[in-house]
């Protein structure tokens, strides 16, 4: 969608370079001249506010990683010295463990928008897939970096979540032996985590890359679901429309982030985190992070424990397969009125899961449970019969045509005055 770069260097200087490493030419076409659909919302923000956020996690994450230290008889002692005696080292600190909740935030609203508008149909499934891998990989390292502190919650929760691959049949003990290090969570064990949630966000960087890549080849998905057809008509250039727009989406959602950090930095942690980890005392109710509480709870739905795992990450895994099970030949949400109505019913059913995730697993909390994970499948099995059943409204044939008639008719568009004669 952005096309060869028609980007050229005012300077003798800068075409000298430009005809050597492209690297403007390629900034230019991506960032710049990029032909972005004129009716996103500010759902559309999300991917911009997930970039920031990851910049913002690893900078904070190799400043923290200079003062930590990696070992079960300092490790909780390197967090209290980061938080009392380094130079803005509490701030450091908070800022890196509320930022992977507001990434997780960022990250949740960003897969509901592209469930609810379609955005992992054709052409767009190799971009979904990567999104899912993305969120995979930011799993592994929130799951790891939750360790780290040493404190009860995270020997206990790395205690149970890295025992659950001993229920895979013939190589599960040995998988759990490889994270251990050992024969149970130990020192070796905070020595792999510490290395791998160190690395693991380059990674997801890298993932990044490909996926804003394959997002330029195919181009944006839009609240129309229709494709470009006519670029003065029903697109505007990524600078400075999407520019503004991103920039003032960041600086909210920054705003947020920054109440939590100086107001309420402890609000999404758990009190049992500032107690040094002892092995000998179990925590009375051993609960993951908050975004991880819709998977414990179809975790612990399920009575068997090798089911109970293959239903969490099948959970995960069933997204990457969205693109086939979904049927339908309209794209967005706003024009098929069976799915809008069970899409709001799964949205439903995902908070209530990471409310029994909370709970304790017993009683009518398990029953609970069992129907939410019911559900939660139900709603991607569903969704070929949806596609050939549903009766769909109209939809409009561009994207000009949509912005019209959201407006009534009486605003003209803003680009049909460029237009080529």
């Amino acid at each position: 969608m952005s096309g060869p770069s028609t980007y050229v260097p005012k300077s003798a200087l800068g075409r000298w370079f430009e005809s050597r490493l492209p690297v403007m030419g390629l900034v230019h076409s991506s960032f710049i001249a990029y032909p972005t659909p004129r009716n996103l919302n500010y759902f559309w923000t999300f991917g911009a506010i997930l970039s920031f956020m990851l910049g913002a996690q690893i900078v904070t994450g190799i400043v923290l990683a200079m003062h930590y230290t990696p070992h079960t008889a300092f490790a909780f002692a390197s967090v209290e010295h980061i938080m009392r005696d380094v130079n803005w080292g509490w701030f450091l600190r908070y800022a890196h463990a509320n930022g992977a909740s507001m990434f997780f935030v960022a990250v949740y609203i960003h897969m509901f928008r592209g469930l609810y508008y379609g955005s992992y149909k054709a052409p767009r499934e190799v971009l979904w897939i990567l999104g899912v891998i993305i969120f995979l990989l930011m799993m592994a390292t929130a799951f790891m970096g939750y360790v780290l502190p040493w404190g009860q919650m995270s020997f206990w929760g790395a205690k149970v979540i890295t025992s659950l691959f001993s229920a895979i049949p013939f190589v599960g003990d040995s998988i759990t032996t490889l994270l251990w290090g050992g024969f149970t969570v130990d020192n070796p064990t905070l020595n792999r985590f510490f290395s791998l949630h160190y690395l693991l966000p380059f990674m997801i960087a890298g993932v990044v890359v490909l996926h804003v890549w394959a997002l330029h080849v195919v181009g944006q998905n839009n609240p129309a679901g229709v494709e470009i057809k006519n670029v003065q008509r029903d697109a505007v250039p990524f600078t400075p429309y999407a520019t503004i727009k991103d920039s003032f989406a960041v600086v909210v959602f920054t705003i947020v982030f920054c109440w939590f950090i100086f107001y309420v930095p402890n609000y999404l942690g758990h009190s049992d985190n500032y107690i040094e980890a002892n092995p000998l005392v179990t925590p009375s109710h051993i609960v993951p992070e908050w975004y991880f509480l819709p998977f414990y709870a179809i975790l612990r739905a399920i009575p068997s424990k090798l089911g109970g795992v293959l239903a969490m990450f099948g959970s995960i895994a069933i997204l990457a397969f969205l693109p086939w099970l979904d049927t339908s030949k309209v794209r967005s949400g706003a024009f098929r009125p069976v799915f809008k109505v069970l899409f709001w019913v799964f949205v439903v059913v995902c908070c209530g899961l990471g409310y029994l995730g909370a709970m304790p697993a017993e009683g009518g909390y398990v029953i609970a449970s069992r129907i939410l994970t019911l559900l939660y499948f139900l709603f991607f099995l569903s969704l070929p019969f949806i596609g050939w059943f549903e009766t769909t409204k109209p939809v409009p044939a561009t994207i000009a045509d949509a912005v019209l008639a959201k407006s009534g008719g009486s605003v003209a568009l803003a680009g049909a005055a460029h237009e080529k004669p």
